[in-house]
């Protein structure tokens, strides 16, 4: 069970009192469905456009799970207990109450229209040939589940805050991915409601995307520069200058955190300074300041804001800004010889903009995946908030919901789940299963 979604991010009262959609990579096709008010699960076998379609447990694309197990279980013995093709990562609802996931729905060959020679205008300019993943859409109301083929992988997806209600997603490979959710409404053509384009970075300084020099390549005077490594792993719209970020490069190349200008297709990359070592989940706030799971065992925060030198340019290419960037001590002890660092390996960072939990709007909260719970980051210092059983909780993602404004601490909350691809170092036993976990915060004590 990777993760679960209770409401629209962008407004939490989204689906208030509703079910809650889990997503089970590399498991099951079988969505779980939790209605928090009878606390029963119900499942959704979610199809795929092509029946005859291998199994999707990760490769060529993902080297963590293998169509055959590579040797016996101490649990399971040779049975193979996995078997699924939708590879549901993520889902996220939308103004309207539909919830659209990070699914397959086919193979990972590309349909032509991705390809080179295509007429599509993202083609075009940077065909692709093949997508780990692509999106799905499914309507509570009446339950029809959808298909969105597209070109670009996708990972978290995240919806922007413009009129077209763009969504983004992560998981895009060398290119940034969007779906306008507007197009498809209007007309259920996926072709026309996808777009992708490269990271380019404007190393000539001109303000528009040119000739570029690929990854690797030296750079060039008068050309711009397209850069890749292992491509985006969190997805941030920003809430209001209608930009893209993304954090990048987790498992290769260069970490640190890229921003896209859909209107003007070009990026600016900045790295993640050396004793940060690296990044993985993160969030955006309201005012634009990114928050990740830092590698060095702390909250890292990057502030575009304070750059002192040009966003673009020559001189502009990943170590420009290293002012931007601060860090912010997880709880718990440092490994030997890097004391004043924490052990703590977060894998997520998500930012509640409206209060939903109950700590206060605009505040960054971590798995805390060594800790049994989560840490969030409030005024300067971390609060714990440790889940007590099943003792070793293991978060992938988390969000918040607004049931009832008006019902004070009791009308909101953050749900998660826990739950890893293989559980380690769990109470349960043999065959337990994920757990989804309502936390809820009295402003003390006494509260009612």
């Amino acid at each position: 069970m990777h993760d679960l979604i209770s409401s629209d991010r962008r407004n939490p009262t989204v689906n208030a009192y509703g079910p809650l959609y889990g997503s089970n990579e590399y498991s099951s096709d079988d969505m779980p469905i939790l209605d928090p008010k009878t606390h029963k699960v119900t499942f959704f076998k979610m199809p795929v456009a092509d029946p005859n379609m291998p199994e999707m447990f990760g490769p060529p694309l993902h080297p963590n799970a293998t169509l055959k197990p590579i040797g016996a279980s101490a649990y399971w013995g040779e049975e193979k207990i996995w078997s699924q093709r939708a590879n549901n990562h993520n889902g996220m609802f939308d103004s309207k109450g539909r919830v659209w996931f990070a699914a397959s729905v086919r193979g990972i060959d590309n349909p032509a229209f991705c390809k080179k020679d295509s007429d599509h205008p993202s083609a075009k300019a940077f065909p692709l040939e093949r997508s780990g993943r692509q999106v799905s859409m499914l309507d509570p109301k009446t339950m029809k589940y959808s298909f969105v083929d597209t070109c670009f992988g996708t990972h978290h997806p995240q919806f922007g805050y413009d009129a077209d209600d763009t969504l983004w997603f992560s998981g895009t490979g060398p290119v940034a991915g969007w779906v306008n959710t507007k197009v498809w409404d209007q007309t259920g053509d996926a072709v026309k409601a996808q777009g992708w384009a490269p990271f380019v970075l404007d190393t000539n300084g001109n303000g528009k995307v040119d000739e570029y020099t690929e990854p690797g390549a030296p750079a060039q005077a008068g050309k711009d520069m397209r850069v890749a490594g292992s491509g985006p792993y969190a997805v941030m719209p920003h809430p209001t200058d209608g930009s893209v970020w993304y954090a990048v490069n987790v498992f290769a190349g260069t970490p640190g955190f890229m921003r896209f200008d859909p209107k003007t297709k070009l990026s600016e990359f900045y790295a993640i300074p050396k004793e940060g070592i690296g990044v993985r989940g993160g969030d955006i706030d309201k005012n634009g300041v990114l928050w990740g799971s830092g590698s060095n065992g702390s909250l890292i925060s990057f502030d575009r804001r304070k750059c002192k030198n040009p966003l673009n340019g020559p001189n502009a290419t990943g170590n420009h800004c290293p002012e931007g960037f601060a860090y912010y001590k997880y709880p718990g002890p440092g490994f030997e010889g890097f004391e004043n660092t924490s052990a703590e390996a977060s894998y997520y960072t998500w930012v509640d903009h409206h209060n939903t939990v109950g700590l206060g709007e605009n505040i960054p909260i971590s798995t805390a995946n060594l800790n049994d719970g989560f840490v969030a980051f409030k005024d300067g210092q971390m609060v714990m908030l440790r889940i007590p059983y099943p003792l070793g909780f293991f978060a992938k993602g988390l969000d918040g919901r607004i049931d009832d404004p008006n019902a004070g601490w009791k009308g909101r909350g953050l749900w998660s789940t826990s739950g890893d691809r293989v559980p380690w170092m769990m109470e349960g036993g043999k065959g337990s299963k994920p757990r989804a976990v309502h936390i809820q915060i009295r402003p003390d004590p006494l509260a009612k």
